[in-house]
């Protein structure tokens, strides 16, 4: 019977490493970032033409992937708001939004010592350009170029 007891207590440590082991393998999910590639795109309340409209977007409007359902997905934005939108309407994430309480400095130089180039104000879209550390260099839509801390940019 105490040889038994030892079988079952190694079998089930060995069961425990195993799952362990599976766990730790297994490569995490990456959050998934997609941008609205046209004007007036609807969001949707379910994953069909059929169901209501909650929100339209315009281009470049990043959005968050939080699930797939065929040929839609749910996505949500930088104020936490959810829906559905079809998977042709968006495209490979390249712009971010700025997520601050009230208006943001655009710098000329990737440091808080450098020349403000433009205010910004929050919810503004911008095209990413490049990443210095905590600073990404971003372009507006006026062609206006510049630095922005990355803590105040979504995603």
């Amino acid at each position: 019977m105490h040889v038994q007891n030892i079988l079952r207590s190694g079998a089930r440590s060995l069961l425990a490493l195993s799952a362990t082991c599976l766990l730790l393998a297994t490569p995490a999910m990456a959050e998934e970032y997609v941008s609205v590639t046209k004007d007036n795109v609807n969001v949707r309340t379910a994953p069909n033409t059929q169901s209501q409209v909650y929100m339209e977007l315009f281009a470049g409007y990043p959005l968050k992937v939080l699930k797939k359902d065929g040929e839609w997905l749910q996505i949500s934005d930088f104020e936490g708001d959810t829906g559905w939108i079809h998977q042709s309407l968006v495209g490979k994430n390249n712009t971010v939004i700025i997520n601050a309480s009230k208006s943001v400095n655009m710098r000329a130089e990737p440091n808080t010592n450098s020349a403000v180039v433009a205010d910004v104000e929050r919810g503004v879209i911008m095209t990413k350009l490049e990443e210095n550390g905590k600073w990404v260099k971003l372009k507006h839509s006026s062609g206006t170029i510049g630095w922005i801390y990355k803590p105040l940019l979504w995603p």
